[in-house]
């Protein structure tokens, strides 16, 4: 079965999410796969992938009021504060969501829902370049078209 891999890397500014649908329906199709897999994996512990509403930013800023009160920064009982007063939050943010999303390809694409993006969700502060590998795996042919 064929495999086809690709790491990207997104810059992000800080605190915020990015859409990555685009890029990661472009690997998809340039992979050749036709029928199979997807698999979306980040190399970080303090950002995340998501899959959100992509109608309305304010889904994912709601998204990120909810985080702020769920692991707020400079919390006093975080110990772990190597990095900053986000670093722990930036870690409890990254366990609470993914660090892998796979999806289903059907022709070629991901067959997403209308409302769906895929998102990195960048957890810290500062800027950083976050490398995000997308993995597929499935048939280069429609499987009625075997002879």
């Amino acid at each position: 079965m064929p495999t086809w891999a690709q790491t990207i890397t997104i810059a992000s500014s800080g605190r915020a999410t990015h859409d990555i649908t685009a890029r990661v329906q472009r690997a998809v199709g340039m992979s050749g796969i036709r029928f199979g897999l997807c698999n979306v994996f980040i190399h970080h512990t303090s950002a995340s992938l998501i899959v959100c509403e992509n109608a309305d930013p304010e889904v994912r800023n709601d998204l990120e009021r909810f985080m702020a009160k769920l692991a707020p920064d400079g919390d006093p009982m975080f110990a772990h504060v190597d990095e900053g007063e986000d670093d722990m939050p930036a870690h409890v943010r990254s366990v609470l969501t993914q660090t892998a999303i796979t999806f289903p390809v059907t022709q070629g694409k991901l067959p997403l829902g209308t409302w769906q993006g895929i998102y990195m969700w960048e957890h810290r502060h500062a800027a950083h370049g976050r490398r995000v590998t997308i993995t597929v795996q499935g048939e280069t042919r429609d499987p009625d078209d075997r002879a």
